[in-house]
């Protein structure tokens, strides 16, 4: 009898720490799933807009148009950039905009034609703020954060 009992006894442990198991796992992967979406949605979160301006005549006018402004936002001919700019004078992965310990870093990508900031040309990775215009080819884009 005493046998059994025993038995009994690693049975209910083993399934206890089967159960402990099995809750301990489900829990790292509940925190690792929060984790991807909050990843997630402050990578979707827009932190501003790009308005595209264009060269008319010496001068820098609006076009309308407006494109959000992510945490890593590519900029190019190429369709795969969040910012699509068809003019001969960009290269297909023109330039980078991207957000590295809260600054915003604009970086020219090997391009032929070169990024402009301001009307002077960038030589490596700079800090951009709220106002700058950066130019590739004819366009401008004025950086608008919130």
């Amino acid at each position: 009898m005493e046998l059994d009992v025993i038995l009994f006894v690693l049975r209910i442990a083993s399934a206890i720490a089967l159960l402990a198991f099995v809750g301990a796992v489900f829990i790292v992967l509940l925190r690792d799933y929060r984790r991807t979406i909050d990843q997630t949605q402050a990578y979707r979160r827009q932190y501003g807009r790009l308005i595209s301006l264009t060269t008319i005549e010496g001068h820098l006018l609006e076009t309308g148009q407006s494109y959000a402004l992510l945490p890593l936002t590519s900029m190019g001919r190429s369709p795969t950039n969040a910012v699509v700019i068809a003019d001969d004078f960009a290269s297909s992965e023109h330039a980078l905009i991207a957000l590295r310990n809260n600054q915003w870093w604009l970086e020219d990508r090997n391009s032929r034609n070169g990024t402009s900031l301001n009307g002077e040309r960038i030589d490596g990775p700079i800090i951009i703020t709220h106002g700058d215009v950066i130019g590739i080819g004819n366009y401008g884009f004025r950086l608008e954060l919130e």
